[in-house]
């Protein structure tokens, strides 16, 4: 293994080998724990259909429940958000992610006369964005909502970043990337996948083609054709596991490219040895 493969793996605590029992008892009591240490009663998440936001929705929702079992609190909930841009192409997914998940609560919010009027705002500035900063102002706003509804429920925001994700900065800064919690964090996508045949979730909602659906040039583009790599090859490497040297390239590019987006804003102290 090369010396950076090395450092990636352990920056991103990645594990070549998982438990998907012990990893989903893990995570839910890291989310039972950020609860309590906070006294919050409320986790917001937005749903969109795919295998992140499934498997994190229903880890919020079984930990949520055993919370309020537990304590006998019932103000313990679970609030999924859903935030189309008008209308989501892939909406029946979505729905049958909900009716997994069983939510407490779910909430519509279309984001597109927001982000529409985002754009013209910009224009009229002089200011044309291209489709993939629209995409961007997507991300952002959507997150956006999440936190004004986090705020009117004394809630956090969680997130549903993980290693496969963050090891080529696939995600929008202060977007998709800005949450209170990310409790899948350090997993790979196999993994994911293998959590949530453990939950027992429809098989289409993991094994549908991953797509962040964010430019309206574009749409549906997946992951994987925007990366330039496939996702069995970045989980391999992240399992430390050899892989094609072209690929290794465009995953440790990526990887060095995107630092500052796993970092918080930079400071002084930051420059000073």
């Amino acid at each position: 293994m090369k010396y950076l493969q090395q450092e990636i793996i352990k920056d991103l605590k990645c594990k070549s080998k998982i438990d998907p029992k012990e990893e989903i008892l893990r995570r839910k009591k890291f989310i039972k724990e950020y609860l309590i240490m906070t006294s919050l009663k409320t986790l917001v998440l937005g749903i969109s259909g795919g295998q992140d936001s499934t498997l994190c929705g229903k880890l919020c929702q079984e930990s949520i429940k055993e919370l309020r079992e537990k304590s006998g609190d019932k103000e313990y909930k679970f609030i999924a958000v859903r935030l189309p841009y008008g209308e989501q192409f892939d909406e029946k997914d979505c729905q049958d992610a909900i009716k997994f998940i069983k939510p407490d609560e779910v909430l519509t919010v279309n984001i597109k006369n927001a982000v529409d009027a985002s754009c013209k705002s910009l224009a009229d500035a002089g200011v044309k964005i291209s489709d993939f900063a629209k995409g961007n102002e997507k991300a952002r706003e959507r997150m956006k909502v999440q936190y004004s509804i986090a705020t009117m429920n004394k809630g956090i925001v969680v997130g549903t970043d993980h290693a496969a994700e963050a090891i080529t900065g696939f995600f929008t800064k202060f977007g998709d990337g800005g949450a209170d919690i990310v409790p899948l964090f350090g997993l790979n996508k196999r993994q994911g996948k293998s959590l949530l045949k453990e939950l027992s979730c429809p098989s289409h909602l993991y094994l549908k083609t991953p797509t962040a659906d964010l430019e309206d040039g574009k749409p549906a583009l997946p992951d994987e054709v925007a990366l330039g790599v496939t996702y069995d090859e970045i989980d391999d490497y992240l399992e430390g596991k050899n892989i094609e040297e072209k690929s290794l390239k465009i995953i440790e590019d990526r990887f060095l490219k995107t630092a500052h987006k796993r970092h918080m804003p930079f400071s002084v102290a930051d420059f000073e040895v």
